[in-house]
This record gives structure tokens, sequence and C-alpha cells, in this order.
């Protein structure tokens, strides 16, 4: 088993600086997934109420803390309002059903899963609206309002930490101009191929952690979908790299992101034995010259563009961070 060193938030908190992503991960191979997470090692796991598996995720918890192997505070659990419900009349019901979706206590971490609002439908109704032609519905509330209805969280006990997804830098700084909590954490698409240097050290100098998703470059995606390109942990140089210590190419590909750009990726795996070697990171430190071969595969190219939200005024990636 291994256990990731943590970074410390803004509020004093720690996270560990690898967590399990879930996205995809339904049913009973989300639930086996977590337990053989937990089994590994993690202790950070990341979901949101889009995937619509927050209740496998914490049915997994809940079974790994009743057997003894892991406590309820050792576990840094992440997950996100929805676009649909940023309208503030709607923030608290939305992380109510979140929480009794996970049936924990409290949440370690809630994030603004994207500072674009969508239609409301209900909590129950199509959470990607659309209209007649298939166009998407955008909301007009304002995230700054989202963020304030947000904050009121935090009284509630129910939660320990906010933060945000998908903000670029001018829409993190307009946020903090209002802010009286401080996000702990940006969460983005960053890979070796969308590197993200230039946010990170925005976020960094504000006392804001950087995650990633995405932190493979969507291998599963590649050769079926046309704007994911060869991922880095399939370049020849790369698994080259991994031999000279012993690891796997996609286990370089994550030791670069926590060594040298300093964020936190959250892999997605359902396979236990892959599972196993995405937290196996710790134990070796990557040479100048190969981050620098790393360093030199960067696009800054983004697989997830959020193609459907491109006309709304608060699309984040017209920016260049």
């Amino acid at each position: 088993m291994v256990l990731a060193p943590t970074v410390k938030l803004n509020n004093g908190l720690e996270m560990p600086v690898l967590g399990l992503g879930t996205y995809l991960a339904k049913e009973g191979e989300g639930v086996q997934a977590v337990k053989d997470a937990v089994d590994a090692g993690y202790r950070h796991f990341d979901t949101a109420y889009f995937y619509e598996n927050e209740k496998e995720v914490g049915e997994a918890l809940r079974a790994k803390i009743a057997d003894g192997t892991v406590k309820r505070e050792d576990l840094f659990v992440v997950t996100k309002l929805w676009n649909s419900f940023h309208d503030p009349a709607h923030v608290e019901t939305a992380f109510q059903k979140s929480l009794e979706n996970l049936n924990l206590d409290y949440i370690d971490l809630y994030l603004m899963h994207m500072p674009m609002a969508y239609e409301f439908r209900g909590f129950d109704g199509d959470l990607l609206p659309k209209d007649a032609e298939g166009n998407l519905c955008y909301g007009d509330t304002d995230y700054i309002e989202t963020w304030k209805a947000m904050e009121k969280l935090m009284a509630t006990g129910k939660v320990r930490s906010l933060g945000i997804s998908n903000f670029n830098s001018k829409q993190i700084t307009r946020l903090l101009e209002i802010a009286t909590i401080k996000p702990v954490v940006n969460q983005v698409e960053c890979s070796i191929q969308l590197n993200q240097k230039k946010l990170t050290k925005f976020c960094k100098d504000l006392g804001i952690v950087l995650t990633a998703y995405s932190p493979m470059g969507r291998p599963h995606n590649y050769g079926k979908d046309a704007n994911v390109p060869k991922p880095a942990l399939m370049d020849e140089k790369v698994i080259e790299i991994g031999k000279k210590y012993g690891k796997t190419s996609g286990q370089v590909v994550l030791k670069y992101l926590v060594q040298e750009l300093g964020v936190v990726p959250i892999p997605k795996s359902a396979n236990s034995e892959r599972i196993k070697q995405n937290i196996d990171i710790f134990d070796f430190t990557l040479a100048p010259e190969d981050c620098a071969y790393l360093d030199s595969l960067n696009k800054n190219h983004r697989t997830i563009p959020f193609a459907l939200c491109l006309k709304h005024k608060y699309y984040p990636f017209n920016e260049e961070f």
C-alpha cells in the first residue's frame, strides 16, 4: 500500500497530492474501483453530481470505513455543484442531494463544476438541457452569485472547503474581488500535452492549488475522438524513460505532473492493477533531462473543449490561461 503525501490548502487543511477520478465509473464497477483504490492507499476521491455515481462512491467508502481499513477523517472526498443548479435558490438543495447520495457526515471539498450556468429543469431533470434544435440551453446566473451561495454552505458544518473548476485567470480574479472565502482549488484539464504552467503559477501565487483532471490525456478516447491526440504515455521515448526507472509510462506522466508542475492529478481507472500503479510514483525522481523531454511534449492542446458551450457568456477557454 502506498500513501500519497499531502499539500496544505489555504485554509490549513491537507489534501493528498494524488486522487482517484471517478468520471464514467458507474454501478458495480465504480464501487469496486473505489474499494480497490482505498486498499491501494488512495485517500482522495473525486466525484460530481453530474457523474451520477456519488451513491457508488459513498457506498464503497462507507464499506471500507466499516471494515476498519480507513477512518472517515483519513479520507478527502470531493464533489461538485452542477451547472444547472447555479441559481442561488438551488445551491443548498443541490449540495444536500450530493451529501445524501454520498451518505457521509460531511464533504471535504465542494467545487463549482464550471463558471457556466445551464437552464434549470428540476433536480431530477435533464442535466444537459436542450432546445428543440438540440442546442444546449444556457442559464444566465452569474458565477459570482453562485459562489456567494456556496459560501453560505460553510455555516452548515457539512463541508470543509470550497473550490472551483474550469475557471480561467480572469474569472478567478473577478471571483476573488467578492469572495469572503477563497477557493482552495481550481480543477482543470492538465496533462503533459496541456501542462497549464501559466495557470498553475497564477493560482499558486494566490494560494490556490491546481487539480489536474484527464492527467493521462484521455487514452481511452484516442483513435475514437479526433480531438484526442496520441497521449504522452504512448510516446516511445516516455516508455523508455519509464523503463529506466522500472516504471510504466503512465507512472512517468503522473510523476512529472506532481514533481515538476506541482499539480494534483486525479487519474481515473477501474482496473485494479492500474489503480495500484497510478499511486506508486513516490519512490523515484525524474532527472532534469527527462523532465526537459516531457516539457517539450506540451502542445497546449485541450481534449475537452466544452464545444456545446462555445457561445456561453462565461465560456472559460478563450483566454490564454
